[in-house]
């Protein structure tokens, strides 16, 4: 229990929850303050932690899982309790489907008033159940440093997700000594991290012989080898055996995808065809089909290398290499160089897939040649993509987010460098732009930031655009202004009927929004363009200036088609 000695100086929870966190080797926490928790975001940032405060907690819950996987370091997102703790679930669930470390720390009622209606009570441990790895729920001051010690670490064990810390108001009220306080943090930070069996060496044995025998082998990896910075392994293993290979949407950039033995542009083929598959932190879920035919070949023998038995065991591949990416990669890297082969470029399988893909690429270049006004979303794609690729090194980020917006640029849009393209993701959430931008901007200060969203994809978040200016944080948000989710109203006549028909469509927006004039108000800078010539020239000067700034883009409202689940037409 909290005691009190009037002969030593006293700190209270707050200060010790701050310490805990900066302890732990926390740098940043992102969030929304109020009752009863603004105490703790300005003890954070007494003790040197940058808190970044935002309008709403579900942006700044994309924040931190978003700075959790482009840092390694778990992103801290405080909120307060209640509503508050159910706006931060949008963060946190998102931080769980996508496997990034992560914390959310709320703060609750008072103990005592549990279970008589106290303001905004909320039994917020079981709220959160279902998207996190490890949840506690202090009672004392003593247990903070432990605790805080705790979440942290569990957030990277094994795979990485979401922790939840929650603190009772009465508790953020107690004090105890410097003295006991200091024992406490000592004691906290002799947790040390687990370290993960990997796979063994006959297992690596099996895995080199099955690549080096396979006929049509193929290497897929995805965001939780970004996560486990894996690309130099990667490097190595794909121009050391010469096997093509197929990145998801964010684990473009590992590799770039100008690299000749990309996949990318003849994916339908790739995965169509392959004998065997190196997946390496990628889930065979939607995203890859599950694995199944007939997307895949039914006789395609996958070898699986994810740092979760639990993952393995699901998909039930040939198979499975138990481990972190960049540790499994190493051993398969040491293995090959023992026995080494190379398909070589006039390899068969090599052959197609580098002749599909230029097929694709050139009808995709045919379509990207033509300056068409009013936009399509193609002709303004491609002034971004020469844009950012201008930048150069180090390349900056991208956040992709919207329908067609989103579909369009992934296709288009050109990764260089690793952890540089932010999306929907494997939940396929929408709202998650501003805070991506903003966490990107914290978690790499020397990248150029640059959002590439729909209109219904900003709007879910437009007022953080405030929060660009505040921090003076180099994002450039663009806008592809369409009127509405996926381009306005597309109903048939004959659904246009009954006693609301007068209203506008369920996917209409304000035709010729004014998002630039959004950031105008808050001191950013604001551009309306709809030709070429306006877009280069608001790209070159905003990305120059490195300063917030909204392009809204005007599209065509015919432009584009209905999207959801990805399509793969190349």
């Amino acid at each position: 229990m909290a005691t009190k000695n009037d002969s030593e100086t006293q700190i209270d929870s707050n200060l010790l929850i701050a310490r805990s966190l900066k302890a732990a080797g926390v740098e940043y926490m992102f969030g929304v303050v109020g009752i009863p928790v603004t105490s703790v975001a300005n003890r954070a940032v007494q003790v040197g932690i940058r808190f970044i405060a935002f309008h709403n907690e579900q942006s700044a819950g994309y924040a931190a899982s978003a700075y959790g996987y482009l840092s390694g370091k778990p992103g801290i997102l405080l909120t307060v309790s209640g509503p508050g703790c159910v706006h931060g679930l949008a963060g946190l669930s998102n931080a769980a489907i996508n496997t990034w470390p992560m914390v959310m720390i709320s703060g609750s009622c008072d103990q005592k008033d549990v279970g008589k209606g106290d303001f905004q009570e909320l039994d917020q441990i079981e709220a959160v159940k279902p998207f996190v790895k490890f949840s506690v729920k202090v009672t004392d001051i003593s247990e903070i440093p432990n605790s805080i010690f705790n979440v942290v670490h569990h957030a990277l064990l094994g795979r990485a997700g979401g922790c939840y810390f929650d603190v009772p108001s009465d508790v953020l009220h107690q004090t105890i000594s410097e003295s006991v306080a200091e024992k406490l943090l000592e004691e906290a930070g002799k947790l040390k991290n687990d370290v993960i069996e990997s796979g063994g060496f006959e297992e690596i044995e099996k895995a080199v012989d099955l690549l080096k025998h396979a006929e049509r082998p193929l290497v897929v990896f995805g965001k939780g080898a970004a996560f486990g910075r894996a690309e130099n392994e990667l490097k190595c293993l794909i121009e050391k055996t010469g096997i093509p290979f197929l990145p998801t949407p964010m684990g473009k950039g590992l590799l770039p995808d100008t690299h000749e033995l990309g996949a990318t542009a003849a994916r339908s083929l790739a995965i169509g065809r392959c004998d065997v598959a190196l997946v390496v932190g990628a889930r065979l879920n939607w995203l890859l089909h599950f694995g199944e035919s007939p997307k895949w070949s039914k006789d395609v023998k996958f070898i699986l290398v994810d740092i979760s038995k639990d993952e393995i065991e699901l998909r039930k591949p040939y198979l499975g290499l138990v481990g972190d990416a960049k540790f499994v990669l190493n051993k398969l890297n040491k293995a090959i160089k023992d026995d080494p082969f190379c398909l070589g470029k006039s390899h068969p399988w090599v052959e197609a897939i580098s002749k599909k893909a230029k097929e694709n690429v050139s009808k995709m270049e045919v379509q990207l040649a033509k300056d068409v006004v009013p936009f399509n979303f193609f002709t303004p794609m491609r002034i971004i993509r020469d844009a950012i690729l201008g930048q150069g090194s180090p390349a900056p980020i991208l956040v992709s987010e919207g329908a067609n917006t989103m579909d369009v640029g992934r296709a288009v849009l050109v990764q260089t460098e690793p952890r540089t393209r932010l999306d929907a993701g494997t939940w396929g959430t929408m709202g998650v732009g501003l805070g991506y931008c903003i966490a990107a901007a914290v978690a790499s200060p020397d990248r150029l930031v640059v959002a590439v969203e729909g209109d219904s994809g900003f709007g879910f978040s437009a007022m953080e655009v405030e929060t660009l200016v505040r921090y003076k944080l180099p994002v450039v948000v663009i806008v592809f202004n369409n009127g509405g989710v996926y381009g306005g109203d597309r109903r048939n006549p004959e659904e246009i009927t009954g006693p609301h028909k007068d209203d506008p469509a369920p996917t209409s927006f304000v035709p010729g929004a004014a998002y630039h004039t959004v950031m105008e108000a808050f001191g950013g800078k604001g551009y309306l363009v709809g030709t070429p010539e306006e877009l280069k020239s608001a790209l070159d000067e905003s990305f120059t200036a490195r300063k917030p700034a909204v392009i809204n883009v005007t599209i065509d409202p015919y432009a584009g088609a209905e999207s959801g689940r990805m399509q793969h037409k190349n």
